[in-house]
């Protein structure tokens, strides 16, 4: 995300989180002038996130940046050690409209990141 503009949220590891997290990215693309993937982007997030929940973590981060009418959205689960990977989660995105996703495990939890064509 470095030398882009970007935005980032800490939340809670809750239910209400999901729709939380939609509100923000949505909200955040309307202020930098894209109004034109609200759709694509509220799934991307729901599922991004739903994912980083579901590895039981007490927080969860997220990453918003742009560039070149592309939105990059980082999910960071915070739960370390292995994570029982979800087979499914990445052709998911794809299908949601995702230009490029991507999951990896690192000491501080499980990433999940997916670009968006805005």
């Amino acid at each position: 995300m470095a030398n882009r503009r970007g935005a980032n949220w800490m939340l809670e590891a809750r239910p209400w989180s999901v729709a939380r997290a939609r509100t923000y990215v949505v909200g955040q693309l309307h202020d930098w002038g894209y109004r034109g993937a609200d759709k694509a982007a509220d799934d991307l997030v729901t599922l991004l996130v739903s994912t980083a929940l579901a590895d039981g973590g007490k927080r969860v981060s997220l990453h918003l940046s742009d560039q070149n009418g592309q939105a990059l959205v980082v999910v960071l689960s915070h739960q370390p050690g292995p994570v029982v990977a979800d087979e499914t989660v990445l052709p998911r995105l794809a299908e949601l409209g995702a230009t490029s996703c991507g999951t990896d495990t690192a000491e501080d939890g499980r990433r999940l990141w997916a670009v968006l064509d805005l």
